[in-house]
């Protein structure tokens, strides 16, 4: 049973990898976070050479100099001159096309190519915790994964040694051969589960075939890979029988294996594995000194055995990966702490040390590069591309280095490293990344758990020379127009563009035509840089609470609000990468401006082109009103004091709103239903519920358009419009539909309706233009010259799909009755099940969500409870046939929403507000739904649909807003009728379902806690520092090791962190070696006599002394006191006053309030002590309790006495603190909840 719920998906990145998975020529890249399994599709778009700046979502006031003080720092970029020269570039996008939760952890991935997928690409193979292997393929009729099979190994039998660690606490891990003829699970202490697969030409697949009795085979003129595909039965596995081998069965010798990985260019399934016959220790390094050894084994599969084909003994202890090599190098290479060494197929050895403990801690001969530095630690390798022989490697700073391997034909003769200097791109990556995958030419995908996951592309600069010289002595006409770009000339395009960060200085020498090339060992070859990021909000460490007052909301006042909101600080980042991100419920947008308009129920912006009299009209594809082109007119419909509704234009000004006159527009017409334009932008179109009114740019009157049937005499109101140019479709009160039609001129005319259109009662509809043919319906009865892209969507009374294509309405070309089942697959072939439950809908839309690197349509559902239903449209292929037909898939659907209360006393104004799909709203766009609840629904390319309320009450109307003072927000009518200008909030993230913003400080947080009192937080700063052993009573034998490769500690900080400014305040340093640990705002009793109490602030510490020394920690409390701020600066007005300090045994490891008499309990790992204030200043015991825990967490009840204390391992305690006369006691009440 699970007492807990998810907050927010899986951000931190554990695995990835390429492969062709939905189709065989497609480009995927598979993301596993943890349970959670992503795929992604690449896409290339044109961006701007200023957003690199981009790469690490810092806001722009964050963005301060490196030492300035004032603030967080930034980590150093390219120059700004650099960045300035190139300005556009070809940049890589990841674009998510699906998500799933698995149940189980993720501990390795793999692609396997197998003979038969659905989708013809290659399959995906994923290892699961406890020794679990899933087989999975994508499904293209589904739109989604399919498991093809499950293995599991945790068989009784396999467990033979007690002392063996469970399956779920061994290190399990996956290695798949390169021609995907078997895969080998590693698990347990010593056990590898083989998984076969069939391949062509294999003897898994091949019947026993004599061809002196059988005669010649049939079709032995075929390819292997065709006949084998022909004869092989459709309903036969892609796998064989898996079984289980033990590593000392293979060879006594691996006792004790380390890793395995599957080698190339072998005819036989081959590995390479490191292991030893004996421990390793680092206590023994003395002893037991290369005892590593390398060996590599071949597969004969149908015997389920093995053979040696060679051995390399006196390995380094310190190495701790197999990384396979292709040709032209081949081989392995050896990966360890401090050194590198390749192992070619004949044995020979060739290592390079990258420190100065490669010397001293291994007789292997190799080359010395110890000038390096490098720690090898957590370090990921990849090789940069598949026609490049050098590897690229990741350490765990996430700085970056180049391995380049020197060849003597076509063996290994040295190996040569080189870092890669923060001017080009070496410091892209912020801290320890966890995978690394090549999705493209120059393109690299970088997965982290400690950082943002990062897209980094590279190219050299002696490519971008040879290119110079060539076109310079091209002749082409530059009146020419350019040539079509096939994906070579993309890359060359992008290679020429990626050399964003090199600076030419005038005193070097020029390059001539002679001298164009460079040297391939050189350090500033390579230039990276960071094409995309995926959010990190891990690991988080620490977690604070904060109440947002209503003055706190940037303006924005909250009419009923019935709760209080909250925002959420965590700790995230490591290293160079920490900081806090914020997580918010709700959007808060921020107030520009507020008109003076009172009593509105509708708001409308509106852009309109004025042409002269004659001018033509006719306006190019995608040339109308851009995102850059500022809105003219707002349209306001409002109540007046008698009770009438009025609609009034008004212009927007550098004042403000200007109510237009002197026009034909006609405000005592009548309540507005929605305003559009039409013709270009030409003609600006009033809907009335009697009639349609259209005015040319300058609102003249051009026509009137009454909704009188001039057969029956009826005049239907209309309640919904939707407009796509150059069509308005119309709902109406009669459950009937009209579709009107633009002219060249802007008149508007009827479009005729068929008995399909005519006959049936409609609730709602909407309009979509399919400019890029996304949808793929058919025209028809229209030939494709007449049939237009404009798709016209209908839900019926029935809650059934109609599809037309205008402005044919005589017959739809997609039909799906089932609609109101809400399905999880909706086709015209969805038959309705007896016990399924029909939703009554009221509303449908289809808008495109997105942003500027990638939006798509989606179908939107809104039932009359405000259940939002999302559906995806996708085309599935037909069964024996290469057409597709469309299909929807269901995506999500929002939380149940109370029961709506009406926004109006009056039924007269209670008409229902549409949902809205706007367009470009600070890049996204998006679809909003008003009411008493209102919320966005936004998406970013690569993160699914997300439902996110918005912070300001029940809203009546909203529309989009772009003018100077207000670009790319929104404009919308609150409870009481005001309006109001405002924007989404600035460098914030939506992608986990939270509001997001990242404040990044460039040091790694360990604790955090909000003060309430003075609005600022406390934070505990932990940054590596070098150490050397200190000359004191401890360590008098001790010998100063003559190195300057020292060793890291983590060395700790006090920061006061503002809560408005988001900068540092004030700062309290620590003794060296002594970290933070906990943090806590609790309300203690100063004083003994008066009892007064103030909020204080308790710090807990460690002190870091090796482990030959018993553990000292340190308990701080701090008051926040008021000091005369730095000029330029009011933040600066608060400062950490030590109040009082105790040192005490043993790391304090957790802080909480307890009882109700001002007291603070102190955890110190399996103690418990209550501690006092005392007028001295002293901290003393009242009572305590020794735990069966290591305690890490504490939380207490407020003021009940009952506290909940968390063990990593051992789960949740509860306990219990009472005073009874004349003593305090502290006992344990309860038992783990888990472990």
């Amino acid at each position: 049973m699970q007492c807990y719920t998810q907050l927010t998906p899986p951000t931190a990145v554990t695995h990835s990898l390429s492969l062709p998975f939905l189709s065989s020529s497609a480009n995927n890249l598979i993301v596993a976070k943890t349970s959670l399994l992503q795929i992604f599709s690449v896409k290339s778009i044109i961006t701007n050479a200023n957003s690199t700046l981009d790469k690490l979502a810092i806001p722009e006031s964050n963005r301060t100099r490196s030492g300035d003080g004032n603030g967080p720092q930034t980590p150093p970029l390219p120059s700004d001159h650099s960045i300035q020269r190139a300005e556009r570039l070809l940049t890589t996008k990841l674009v998510l096309v699906a998500q799933y939760d698995l149940s189980g952890t993720i501990t390795s991935i793999a692609r396997v190519k197998i003979l038969r997928s659905r989708s013809g690409g290659e399959a995906l193979l994923v290892a699961l915790r406890d020794a679990k292997l899933s087989l999975i393929e994508w499904d293209p009729e589904r739109y989604s994964i399919a498991t093809i099979s499950i293995h599991l190994y945790e068989q009784e039998n396999i467990q033979r040694s007690p002392w063996e660690p469970d399956l779920g606490q061994s290190v399990s891990y996956l290695s798949v051969d390169p021609r995907s003829r078997c895969a080998a699970l590693k698990f347990s202490a010593r056990h590898v589960a083989i998984l076969p697969f069939h391949q062509a030409g294999d003897d898994l697949i091949i019947d026993d075939y004599d061809p002196e009795v059988d005669g010649e085979r049939i079709g032995s003129g075929v390819s292997s890979l065709k006949l084998e595909l022909e004869t092989k039965p459709p309903d036969k596995t892609p796998y064989a029988a898996s079984f289980v081998l033990s590593l000392l069965a293979l060879d006594p010798s691996l006792s004790h294996p380390l890793h395995l990985a599957f080698l190339y260019e072998y005819r036989e399934p081959t590995f390479g594995i490191i292991s030893s016959q004996l421990e390793i220790s680092a206590a023994l390094q003395h002893e037991r000194r290369d005892t590593l050894s390398y060996a590599v084994f071949t597969l004969d599969l149908e015997q389920r055995a093995s053979t040696t084909l060679l051995s390399v003994n006196g390995l380094p202890n310190d190495l701790f990966a197999v990384f396979p090599l292709p040709l032209p190098v081949g081989g392995a290479l050896l990966v360890g702490t401090n050194e590198l060494i390749h192992v070619d197929q004949a044995g020979k050895t060739n290592g390079v040390g990258v420190n100065n403990f490669a010397k001293h801690s291994t007789a292997f001969a190799m080359l010395d590069q110890a000038d390096l530095g490098l720690r090898l630690e957590s370090c990921v390798i990849e090789q940069l591309g598949p026609d490049n022989q050098e590897l690229l490697i990741v350490l765990n700073n996430g700085d970056l280095a180049v391995l380049n391997f020197k060849t003597d034909g076509r063996s290994v003769s040295g190996l040569f490293l080189r870092r890669i200097s923060p001017q080009f791109g070496g410091n892209a990556v912020l801290a320890t990344v966890s995978c690394a995958s090549v999705i493209g030419r120059g393109r690299m995908f970088v997965g982290s758990e400690k950082t943002d996951s990062v897209i980094l592309g590279w190219s050299r600069k002696s490519d971008k020379l040879k290119r110079q010289r060539s076109r310079v002595t091209s002749d082409q006409d530059p009146s020419d127009e350019p040539p079509e770009m096939d994906d070579d000339d993309f890359d060359d395009f992008d290679d020429d563009d990626d050399d964003l960060y090199s600076v030419v200085k005038s005193d070097e020498p020029v390059i001539g035509e002679g001298s164009l090339s460079l040297s391939v060992g050189t350090s500033d070859d390579y230039i990276f840089r960071v094409h995309d990021s995926m959010q990190n909000c891990g690991p988080m460490r620490d977690v604070a609470l904060r109440k947002a007052s209503h003055e706190k909301l940037h303006g924005v006042q909250e009419a009923g609000a019935k709760s209080p909101k909250f925002e959420i600080l965590v700790s995230s980042g490591c290293g160079s990468a920490g900081g806090l991100t914020a997580f918010d419920r709700e959007i808060c947008p921020e107030l520009v401006e507020k008109f003076n308009i009172s009593d509105a129920h509708g708001v409308w912006t509106v852009y309109a082109r004025e042409i002269s009299e004659g001018a033509s009209v006719k306006v190019a594809n995608g040339d109308s009103a851009t995102a850059n082109e500022h809105d003219k007119y707002a349209i306001v419909s409002r109540v007046t004091e008698t009770g009438e509704e009025r609609s009034t234009a008004f212009k927007f000004t550098s004042t403000g709103l200007e109510e237009i006159k002197d026009t034909d527009f006609d405000p005592d017409a009548g309540a507005t239903v929605e305003i559009g334009s039409l013709n270009s932008e030409t003609r600006i179109v009033q809907v009335l519920p009697g009639e349609l009114r259209t005015y040319d740019g300058g609102f003249g009157l051009a026509q009137i358009f009454p909704m009188t049937d001039d057969a029956t005499g009826a005049e239907p109101k209309v309640i919904f419009a939707d407009f796509s140019d150059p069509y308005v479709l119309l709902t109406r009160d009669d459950s009937s539909v009209m579709v009107l039609r633009a002219d060249e001129s802007g008149d508007l005319d009827e479009v005729e309706q068929g008995e399909a259109v005519r006959e049936e009662k409609w609730v709602s509809g909407s309009l979509y233009e399919d400019s890029n043919d996304v949808l793929r319906l058919e025209t028809g009865d229209d030939s494709e010259d007449e049939a237009g892209n404009v798709l016209m969507f209908l839900l019926s009374g029935g809650g059934g799909l109609q599809i037309f294509r205008l402005p044919n309405l005589k017959k739809a070309v997609y039909i799906a009755d089932g609609l109101s089942f809400l399905p999880p697959f909706l086709s015209t072939e969805f038959t309705v099940r007896r016990s399924t439950a029909r939703e009554n809908l009221k509303e449908i839309i289809l808008a495109e969500l997105g942003d500027v690197t990638h939006k798509s349509p989606y179908l939107i559902l809104r039932s009359t409870n405000d259940d939002l239903t999302i559906y995806q449209p996708y085309q599935s292929p037909l069964e024996g046939s290469s057409d597709t037909v469309l299909r929807f898939l269901k995506l999500s659907s929002s939380l149940p929403r109370p029961a709506a209360e009406p926004l109006y006393e009056d039924e007269q104004h209670n008409r229902v507000q549409p949902l809205r799909a706007i367009q470009d709203l600070d890049t996204y766009s998006t679809v909003f739904m008003p009411g008493n609840k209102p919320s966005f629904i936004i998406k970013s390319a690569s993160s699914p649909p997300q439902f996110i309320n918005l912070r300001t009450g029940p809203v009546r109307s909203l529309s989009r807003l772009n003018t100077s003072k207000c670009e790319k927000g929104f404009v919308y009518i609150g409870d009481n009728g005001s309006t109001q200008a405002a924007k989404l909030p600035s460098a914030s993230g939506y992608s986990t379902g939270w509001v997001t913003r990242r404040i990044f400080l460039g040091e790694e947080v360990q604790a955090l806690d909000y003060h309430q009192e003075k609005d600022c937080y406390v934070i505990g700063i932990v940054h590596t520092a070098d150490f050397r052993l200190s000359e004191d009573d401890f360590h008098n034998d001790s010998v100063i090791e003559d190195t300057n490769f020292l060793p890291q500690i983590d060395q700790g900080s006090i920061k006061l962190l503002d809560g408005k400014t988001w900068s540092i305040i004030d700062i309290h340093d620590l003794d060296p070696g002594e970290v933070v640990m906990c943090i806590k705002t609790v309300t203690l009793e100063t004083s003994e006599h008066t009892h007064a109490r103030e909020e204080l602030v308790a710090v807990g510490t460690v002190v870091i002394r090796g482990e030959d020394l018993p553990s000292i920690g340190r308990i701080y409390v701090f008051s926040i006191i008021d000091v005369v701020p730095e000029p330029g600066r009011p933040e600066t007005g608060r400062k950490l006053k030590l109040f009082t300090k105790e040192e005490v045994k043993g790391a304090v490891t957790g802080l909480s309030e307890i009882g109700s008499q001002g007291f603070l309990l102190v955890a110190q790992g399996p103690k418990c002590l209550v501690r006092g204030l005392k007028e001295d200043g002293t901290i003393l015991p009242v009572a305590f309790m020794d735990m069966q825990l290591y305690i890490t967490v504490a939380k207490e009840l407020r003021g009940t006495g009952l506290l909940m204390t968390g063990d990593a391992f051992k789960g949740i305690w509860l306990a219990g603190y009472y005073v009874r006369k004349p003593a305090s006691h502290l006992q344990s009440i309860g038992c783990s909840f888990g472990g």
